[in-house]
């Protein structure tokens, strides 16, 4: 059984950075993913906000960089899935995956957050048929056609203007009667020529036959609803902690995110946790580097014994 000086679960921005500087500091570091590296922030079109990159990257290319600089100092990158985490007498962990088990001093969780559904008729039926939570994957094929986004934020505007470049319409529709997103983004939302918004509305429906063809729509002030013609639905209303794995071993809060102090430490000795799985107030590329950085030397500390 291989055993580590630090495991992390998880191989988004939070975990790749916790990596890098776990592995600058001649730890033994493994990083698990079960996905691609990169995580969610590999499938966001455009990145115009993280400091150093004045013009913008793009999420896969931001993110392959973080994935090939952590391999540069030595982490040991594993596709596979955690299935437990239990700890040892000794005070190690022993990480169960689809492959075998591992074993570990420190555990760093690093897994964020997965789009959160909206729970309505339709929805999981037409799941890959017109349904999508990621405009960077599923955009190309709605070429030519129309498209509504679901949400208000940051995320849900920025991948409405995205998917302008394939659909010919993008409907944008929002429970408020305001969108969340930052200002810049708004400006460039309401000055396309191809963005509808609509506003005080929530989705009711999801209908079609072998694929997505309309969306029924409900007005939360009038209670009118009506029935839009699209040919895809890309759902952008928040964010659940993947957490479920570790329920009962630390400390989450209502909402399921990982409670932690400024050091990244979880309720559970020698398990930190960081990025957008934790209690936070941002959840941005930006703030999960940071908490991976800070897990890591946290997590290095212990190990020394300080």
């Amino acid at each position: 059984m291989t055993d580590y000086d630090v495991v992390i679960i998880g191989g988004g921005p939070a975990g790749l950075s916790a990596g890098l500087y776990a592995a600058r500091a001649a730890l033994k570091t493994a990083i698990l993913e079960r996905g691609m590296p990169g995580g969610q922030a590999s499938t966001t079109d455009w990145i115009e906000n993280y400091p150093g990159f004045p013009d913008g990257i793009t999420g896969p290319d931001l993110m392959m960089n973080m994935d090939l600089q952590a391999r540069k100092f030595g982490i040991e990158p594993m596709f596979d899935e955690v299935l437990s985490i239990d700890p040892l007498p000794d005070s190690r962990f022993q990480i169960k995956t689809g492959e075998g088990n591992i074993t570990s001093k420190t555990v760093i969780i690093a897994t964020g957050a997965q789009s959160r559904p909206l729970g309505i008729k339709g929805e999981e039926e037409f799941r890959g048929k017109g349904v999508s939570y990621c405009a960077t994957c599923d955009g190309a094929f709605f070429q030519g056609k129309v498209v509504a986004v679901v949400g208000g934020g940051d995320s849900a505007i920025q991948e409405g203007i995205f998917l302008t470049k394939f659909a010919e319409k993008v409907y944008i529709v929002h429970r408020r009667n305001e969108l969340r997103a930052t200002k810049v983004l708004q400006q460039k939302a309401l000055a396309h020529p191809k963005i509808e918004l609509i506003f005080d509305s929530v989705l009711t429906g999801i209908l079609g036959n072998d694929n997505v063809e309309a969306i029924k729509i409900k007005n939360l002030h009038t209670n009118v609803e009506k029935a839009v013609a699209v040919n895809g639905v890309f759902v952008y209303i928040g964010k659940d902690p993947i957490t479920e794995l570790f329920k009962g071993l630390i400390e989450t809060d209502e909402r399921g995110y990982i409670i932690t102090d400024s050091s990244m430490r979880t309720s559970h000795k020698g398990i930190f946790a960081a990025g957008d799985v934790r209690q936070t107030p941002l959840r941005q590329v930006v703030t999960a580097v940071a908490d991976g950085a800070v897990a890591a030397v946290s997590a290095e500390q212990l190990i020394a014994g300080h």
